[in-house]
């Protein structure tokens, strides 16, 4: 006997128990990633820095370079800090709240950057080849499925197409988001197995700036209106609307803020959520995660909310000119690498300060030290 065969309530009924295993094993593996967050080796971080006192310059001279040499030691858990080399993952994803007109442009432009990054013409595809890393281009949630006819460099892990608008109910339910953060966990676990030593977030979806800008107003407490951003380019009256819908999104779901997970839920979106994953599960195998710029933040506050461990293993690439961000950042009481007035998205950000913690490693690798050089160490 087939399933078409069987009656309709027992049909239903076969259903709902294969929904209830299939997210229960997604929350163990969630509930698992999170279990594998760990501490920072602070021995390492000490080993590393012992090193750092012997290279030929004066103590602390390299500023903030030393740091993420130090924070780099502590995440990896080698105070060797060997490199292994670095990726970056873009996630890619629609949202509903596209229908609010809350971005300068037409929803068709994620498709088509889906396939300018995926090509090798946009500006993460071409940083990532000039650094060396891999750039994997995940297709999470696009309007348009492009998957019967695969796209050359597209991963296809759609959770659906596109997320409902978040004015009119729950963008997603919890069982797309759970499968959005597993997603992700699972894209940093294969990129760290192949022997990235570093991780970049990247993202991709037209109005997906206003569900981040709704969820770092949760999480923060920050006013809409001092954290929502232009976006692609809103003039004067998109600004108002789009702050507009996000105080409408956030007295709407209100009772829903109670966990990371139905945060996300109510205001997110696949690419925001997939990144989530991506932080944790970077976390929980010892990678330390560069964290790209506004909408990445807030996938990564939704990862410090999921689990607060994670984020001692994050590290911020650039204060965006994008809303709020240099507000959220102070809130997070994290420094950024750069400061270069970026609002791209995609992952540049996080591909620029990639490199700059590559050549930390350099200059802690391949500097000599006093005894080595024959230099005299300090007096005093």
């Amino acid at each position: 006997m087939n399933a078409s065969s069987l009656p309709r309530a027992t049909r239903l009924l076969d259903f709902a128990v294969r929904d209830a295993i299939l997210l229960s094993t997604t929350m163990n593996l969630i509930d698992d990633t999170i279990a594998a967050v760990r501490p920072l080796d602070e021995e390492e971080a000490w080993a590393a820095d012992a090193r750092l006192g012997s290279l030929t310059k004066p103590p602390g001279s390299l500023g903030y370079l030393e740091e993420l040499v130090r924070r780099y030691a502590a995440i990896r858990r080698d105070g060797n800090a060997r490199w292994g080399g670095g990726a970056i993952a873009v996630f890619v994803a629609d949202h509903g709240v596209a229908e609010a007109n809350v971005s300068a442009f037409p929803q068709a432009v994620t498709v088509e950057m889906l396939k300018n990054i995926a090509g090798g013409g946009a500006a993460i595809s071409v940083l990532a080849r000039r650094f060396g890393y891999e750039l994997r281009t995940i297709d999470v949630g696009v309007k348009i499925d492009t998957s019967a006819a695969p796209l050359a460099g597209v991963t296809y892990r759609r959770v659906g197409a596109g997320t409902r608008n978040l004015l009119s109910g729950p963008a997603m339910t919890i069982d797309e988001t759970c499968r959005a953060l597993e997603i992700g966990i699972e894209v940093a676990r294969e990129l760290a197995d192949k022997g990235a030593t570093i991780l970049g977030t990247g993202e991709m979806g037209i109005a997906n700036s206003t569900p981040a800008a709704a969820i770092l107003a949760v999480l923060t407490g920050i006013e809409p209106a001092s954290i929502v951003g232009r976006g692609t380019g809103l003039d004067d009256l998109g600004l108002r609307r789009k702050v507009e819908v996000v105080v409408r999104a956030l007295e709407l779901h209100r009772s829903a803020f109670g966990d990371g997970v139905s945060i996300l839920a109510a205001i997110g979106g696949f690419e925001i959520a997939a990144l989530a994953g991506f932080c944790i599960g970077g976390a929980a195998a010892n990678v330390p995660v560069v964290v790209n710029g506004f909408i990445s933040t807030a996938a990564a506050a939704s990862a410090i909310k999921i689990c607060p461990r994670v984020a001692d293993h994050l590290i911020f690439s650039h204060r965006s000119a994008e809303g709020g961000h240099a507000l959220v950042l102070e809130h997070l009481r994290v420094r950024p690498v750069l400061n270069l007035d970026l609002r791209l998205g995609e992952g540049t950000g996080a591909a620029l300060a990639m490199n700059v913690i590559e050549s930390a490693l350099d200059l802690f690798h391949n500097m000599a030290t006093f005894a080595a050089a024959g230099v005299s160490g300090k007096v005093r």
